[in-house]
């Protein structure tokens, strides 16, 4: 028999559940605060203790609210936190699986999807697939098979909050390791965010797919068109991790593509590459400096590029060297146009001179003495001394390094 103080207990339980059933959306706000301020943090003993050993019950009917409501956004911020005192308990997996027992996965995925409704509230969303998540295996391909990576990169990749962001990119991250079934899937959906126009989703993706190279091993050839986009990126934290994922990519069958991409980048086209800004359009007559297209900046960022990643190996400085990387580097020196292509061409080419003799030949004897010692002596600046004969001189340039010249001229050093 239940003694009198369980009775009470559950005489309580009773009034509230009826007490809930009975509300209206207001008085329903009101009892999801007190729930939240009373038991967020509570293990899955102390939420049955307070709720007499019912405490799916009340999980039942918030989560049938839910459903019914989420389109409308009522009370959806308070009602997903209310959940997630649940999910988040401690010893309490039952209640995660009470919870994907009535589709719950599927509808915090359609809520993610949403425009019309708050980012605060998807981030909310994404909290809760995480602790999905978190509690095995089975719950990361469940989120998996049921199109949350598509979900997940589409909200990563148009949301305006840099917090939500970020939990997606754990929540990503997390779907990725440990989950054999689908890390492919979850790789290939990183990339699929990276032609997007938000640079800390990109920054993001990035991010996560060097860690996940090691992981996933092979990488698809279809990566080499979106990531060496990333480099005509205006922010340098998504060249630098472009870069960083480029450097992860190199002992990859695909390198040779990457390579052969990157030293393409370089000849950049020079007619209708500059644009003038909005008040030249209006006003002909305003002064206003012209400012490069991204193909300039995309230009700067591959030989910034092609100099990380000859440095770290020889064996691919040789392989840039028969792509006619030192071609390259010596047209981009000699764009006036864009100082930055400039600058990073220079100091990449000057790893090459200074490693490979026979690049050091080839090169003085392009530049001229005069010209060749100023590059040697500083190549971060010296390409500010240079006129426009000198610098059309190196755009049109035609050195043409033969093939296995590097290599015969490394392995003699």
């Amino acid at each position: 028999m239940t003694s009198v103080k369980e009775q009470e207990a559950i005489r309580k339980l009773l009034v509230f559940l009826q007490e809930w059933d009975s509300a209206h959306t207001v008085a329903r706000s009101h009892i999801l605060n007190n729930f939240i301020k009373s038991n967020d943090g509570k293990t899955e003993p102390e939420l049955e203790l307070e709720f007499a050993q019912g405490a799916s019950l009340f999980l039942a009917r918030l989560t049938a609210w839910l459903r019914m409501t989420y389109m409308y956004s009522t009370c959806l911020n308070k009602l997903l936190k209310s959940i997630g005192i649940f999910l988040s308990a401690a010893s309490g997996r039952r209640y995660v699986i009470e919870f994907l027992e009535i589709g719950g996965v599927l509808i915090l995925l359609e809520i993610l999807g949403l425009n019309h409704l708050k980012e605060e509230d998807k981030r909310e969303c994404v909290k809760l697939l995480q602790l999905v998540a978190n509690t095995g295996r089975k719950y990361k391909e469940l989120i998996c098979e049921s199109y949350g990576v598509r979900s997940l990169a589409n909200f990563l990749a148009t949301s305006n909050s840099a917090e939500a962001q970020e939990d997606v990119q754990v929540l990503l991250d997390s779907l990725g390791r440990g989950n054999p079934k689908y890390q492919n899937q979850v790789y290939k959906g990183l990339l699929a965010v990276l032609p997007c126009t938000s640079p800390r989703a990109q920054q993001l993706a990035l991010q996560t797919l060097v860690v996940m190279q090691d992981v996933v091993g092979e990488a698809p050839a279809f990566l080499v068109e979106p990531v060496l986009g990333t480099l005509c990126s205006v922010h340098l934290e998504v060249q630098y991790e472009a870069i960083q994922l480029l450097k992860a990519l190199m002992a990859r069958p695909v390198r040779p593509a990457l390579l052969k991409g990157l030293v393409a980048l370089l000849a950049a086209p020079r007619e209708k590459a500059l644009t003038f800004c909005d008040e030249t359009a209006k006003d002909p007559t305003t002064l206003c400096p012209r400012e490069p297209m991204l193909v300039y900046i995309q230009q700067a960022a591959a030989a910034k590029a092609i100099g990380v990643l000859a440095k770290e190996s020889a064996e691919v400085a040789e392989e840039l060297i028969q792509l006619k990387a030192v071609h390259g580097l010596m047209v981009a020196m000699g764009n006036l146009d864009h100082a930055a292509s400039q600058r990073h061409a220079s100091i990449s080419l000057e790893y090459f001179v200074r490693t490979f003799p026979f690049v050091e030949e080839c090169v003085k004897a392009s530049l001229g003495h005069t010209l060749f010692q100023l590059f040697l002596d500083s190549p971060e600046t010296w390409y500010t001394k240079m006129d426009p004969v000198q610098a059309e001189e190196l755009a049109s340039n035609t050195v043409d390094i033969p093939r296995d010249m590097a290599r015969m001229q490394s392995a003699e050093g």
